[in-house]
């Protein structure tokens, strides 16, 4: 359970809209299946938004919602709080 949250918080900072492939890319020793599993349940949450892009390659990709964009604030006083911890 703890390392489903961290998943789901390293994806919630990231900058949005990015690729599929950017997000394996950029978060370090997170799976494609484990990826996959967090994007699908974040996206029935309305935590992020999944496009798909009308271009020959039909890129997909993820950026945060409205709804996704108001944990950035809950998040950040973790991060503060886990900072004045260390």
């Amino acid at each position: 359970m703890e390392r489903k949250v961290a998943w789901r918080i390293a994806i919630l900072l990231l900058k949005s809209p990015k690729r599929y492939s950017d997000l394996l890319r950029d978060i370090n020793g997170i799976s494609g299946k484990v990826l996959s599993r967090e994007l699908k349940e974040m996206e029935a949450n309305q935590l992020v938004k999944r496009s798909v892009s009308n271009t020959q390659s039909n890129a997909v990709f993820y950026e945060l919602t409205e709804y996704g964009e108001t944990t950035k604030s809950i998040i950040a006083v973790l991060a503060e709080w886990g900072e004045a911890q260390r």
